[in-house]
């Protein structure tokens, strides 16, 4: 043994103290006598060790109920469990705590004991739909490539009427530790790569991995409303995992295809409409038709100017999950006529004779003030 003092009193503990309590007496006093912080002190060194044995014999309930009884004479001639000869029994127990302080930053933080089963990969699929499609909403079959549960070995990776069997090596952890000066390193098990399982015999139509490549179709349901970049889940249809690991997840991307007529932003729908330059003076109506197989009536005001925009409320593209809808906006053009009969000219000529400047006037004003910026 490396020291007779009392295993409670090396971690200043009263006897009845609890595996917490234990835990966090040995990580301060640990920490603190480290022999890196003490340029490899001999006799840090020795109370780091002393420190060391003390909580790996108290952190074990049997070894502690031992200890309790018997004293250091339980683990004396062949009694004990302890590890001498330097090896990386003296520093097990630091590494817990190095754990717990770096596991973090270090890919850690998992619960200690068997190695979970590592879930499959998650999946992207992008899928383009019209705008039409978006604003109903669908149904659509896609097919997708992914590995699939071995239906052989129904995913164990073992050939049917076998079993996995715990790796030898690590005993089912999945993760050996090597001693590095005073530090105990934790690495995947070679063996079992960190499965914590050996196949003797493996399934030969997955070769022991327990899934397969496969083609498979799937319904998807595109709610009304969804927009560019909306994304739908579909829980387990991922890649499966290895030896039975739960399968990953499957994310559709939605685009919306670019529309002839319309512009999209949020549950706003955007259009544009030319009108005669005599609907524009005298006033009138115009019919928009819309995704939504309705036709609307807009209203244009007498004298409107190219630019404005009318919004026609409701009549746009349903809200995602929700009750509603958005506005429908149509932005006016006014069309200068190119092609003209010598009666039109005839009859636009006798208009422009009649002009006064009060017919427009902001044109009217426009050439007044440029006028008088150049001193005319």
């Amino acid at each position: 043994m490396t020291s007779q003092i009392d295993y409670y009193e090396l971690l200043g503990c009263a006897r009845d103290a609890d595996a917490a309590t234990l835990k966090s007496a040995y990580r301060r006093l640990a920490i603190n006598l480290h022999p890196d912080k003490h340029g490899g002190c001999k006799e840090h060194e020795a109370k780091f060790k002393a420190v060391n044995e003390a909580y790996e014999c108290l952190k074990d309930p049997q070894r502690r109920a031992a200890y309790d009884r018997f004293g250091h004479a339980a683990f004396t001639n062949g009694g004990g469990g302890h590890r001498g000869g330097g090896g990386a029994g003296d520093f097990g127990a630091f590494s817990d705590i190095f754990e717990d302080i770096f596991g973090e930053f270090m890919g850690g933080g998992a619960a200690r004991g068997r190695p979970q089963a590592r879930r499959g990969a998650d999946l992207r699929y992008d899928l383009e739909i019209t705008l039409d499609e978006a604003f109903h909403g669908k149904s659509a079959d896609i097919t997708i490539d992914v590995s699939g549960a071995c239906d052989t070995c129904e995913g164990s990776g073992a050939t049917p009427g076998t079993e996995a069997q715990t790796c030898r090596t690590c005993g089912g952890m999945g993760k050996v530790r090597a001693q590095q000066g005073f530090f105990v390193v934790e690495r995947a098990c070679p063996s079992c790569a960190g499965a914590g399982e050996t196949i003797a015999d493996p399934c030969r139509h997955c070769r022991g991995e327990g899934r397969v490549d496969t083609t498979k179709t799937l319904s998807v349901n595109i709610p009304a409303g969804v927009d560019e970049g909306t994304r739908i889940r579909l829980s387990g249809e991922g890649e499966a995992g290895a030896r039975g690991a739960p399968p990953g997840d499957l994310y559709i991307f939605i685009h919306v295809a670019r529309h002839a007529l319309f512009e999209r932003e949020g549950t706003t729908l955007y259009t544009r409409a030319p009108i005669s330059f005599t609907t524009a003076a005298l006033g009138g109506t115009i019919d928009i038709p819309n995704p939504d197989g309705e036709t609307y009536e807009i209203k244009i005001p007498a004298g409107i100017q190219s630019g404005r925009e009318l919004r026609h409320r409701g009549a746009g593209m349903p809200v995602l999950q929700g009750r509603g809808r958005g506005d429908l906006v149509i932005r006016i053009e006014v069309e200068t006529p190119t092609r003209l009969s010598a009666r039109q000219k005839e009859l636009l000529q006798a208009f422009r004779e009649t002009e006064t400047g009060e017919e427009c006037p902001e044109s009217t004003g426009f050439f007044a003030k440029m006028k008088k910026a150049v001193g005319g």
